[in-house]
């Protein structure tokens, strides 16, 4: 793997970062990427300031290797994790960490008493991923009405 460099994340990374999401889904059966889910690709960055938050990128050789967006929770005074991918070639090395620890120190900033996150059930490698973060799941999941017929599980961690 290229040296790899992080930045805050544009509106014109949208496209990138929707083929980095299709990669990932296609690592699992039945996990389909359909464009129309996910409108806020259109403008990625403008959809997490929108929400007082903020998106970041992952590059190496010209390359989207990662992201990661974060956002008001809703009704809440928490921040919520979204969209933290790594490409398959880029895994193992530390970037969903250093994508993570971008995204948690901004809600540290503001003040946010947690952090919240949902995901998919069949990502398994995440909740451990998550787990050592120190996230703990939640009781329940939620359904969404999607072509992938995904369930997710909620996590959230304190960080006061």
């Amino acid at each position: 793997m290229n040296l790899v460099t992080i930045r805050p994340g544009s509106d014109a990374d949208g496209p990138r970062c929707a083929d980095l999401i299709r990669g990932v889904f296609a690592e699992y059966p039945g996990c389909l990427f359909v464009p129309d889910e996910f409108p806020e690709l259109e403008a990625l960055a403008t959809h997490f300031e929108s929400r007082e938050g903020r998106l970041w990128v992952a590059e190496a050789g010209g390359k989207l290797v990662g992201c990661v967006g974060i956002d008001r929770a809703p009704f809440t005074d928490g921040m919520e994790l979204h969209k933290l991918y790594v490409a398959g070639n880029a895994r193992r090395q530390g970037l969903a960490g250093r994508l993570y620890a971008l995204a948690e120190a901004f809600a540290r900033e503001r003040g946010a008493p947690f952090l919240e996150l949902w995901t998919d059930t069949r990502f398994t490698d995440a909740h451990r991923f998550y787990e050592r973060l120190g996230f703990a799941r939640l009781i329940g999941r939620r359904a969404l009405d999607d072509a992938s017929d995904s369930y997710e599980f909620h996590y959230r961690k304190r960080l006061g």
